[in-house]
């Protein structure tokens, strides 16, 4: 199929790591036909919601993305709005690889743009639906820094990126996190591979895990 052509260059382009990837490396039209239904929650762009009730999707690991519909999918992971999404639609591995692969492209910049007198209302507008700056956290920066990159950054990366099967978790929204951070602790959520109830999350003191939300909204920054 083509947009299965186009993801198989997609990933070709992605293990080079020396290019930017291109729109076109995708088949725009049916990724977004495929990620039309989400735009309800996670917005055209996939910010999420602005209370993050919903998560940010955009920029999102394409891994981890594919590999979080297919839990929704088959309820290894319980989400109720999710599970219709992916189960009464059918969405079969070619979308999930296809609508993940669109979702990492996306980028959100973290600063107001610089527009030009020739930019139309519209255009500004479209420009600043866009932004995504996470407001800062109340935590010490200095000891969430320490604890991040002591127990978290072998996974999530040390800016907070993401790595393979493990999510990006700069730019994300602090309310977010801290749902799942609370669904983790109460094992309502498997943190990794260990089971219910271990694993590094368990280890830390809750003053611990707040001063490292606030460590990560002080890394959005170097997104742009």
């Amino acid at each position: 199929m083509k947009y299965a052509q186009g993801l198989r260059k997609f990933f070709c382009i992605l293990l080079g790591g020396a290019v930017v990837l291109p729109a076109a490396a995708l088949d725009l039209e049916r990724a977004k036909e495929v990620y039309g239904p989400c735009a309800a929650c996670h917005g055209p762009f996939g910010a999420g919601g602005k209370q993050g009730e919903y998560p940010r999707v955009a920029g999102q690991s394409a891994k981890y993305a594919e590999q979080q519909l297919k839990a929704f999918q088959s309820q290894s992971r319980i989400n109720l709005p999710m599970y219709p999404y992916t189960r009464a639609r059918e969405l079969d591995d070619e979308d999930m690889k296809l609508v993940a692969a669109y979702l990492a492209q996306i980028e959100l910049p973290t600063r107001p743009p610089v527009f030009k007198d020739s930019d139309d209302a519209l255009a500004r507008l479209l420009a600043m639906e866009k932004v995504m700056i996470v407001p800062r956290a109340a935590g010490n920066i200095e000891n969430g820094k320490a604890v991040y990159q002591k127990n978290c950054a072998v996974c999530h990366g040390k800016t907070g990126q993401g790595r393979g099967m493990f999510p990006m978790l700069v730019g994300q929204y602090t309310n977010y996190l801290q749902k799942q951070i609370a669904a983790y602790l109460a094992a309502d959520r498997p943190h990794d591979e260990e089971g219910a109830k271990k694993g590094v999350l368990y280890t830390l003191k809750a003053s611990d895990i707040q001063d490292v939300l606030a460590y990560l909204t002080t890394l959005q920054v170097a997104e742009q």
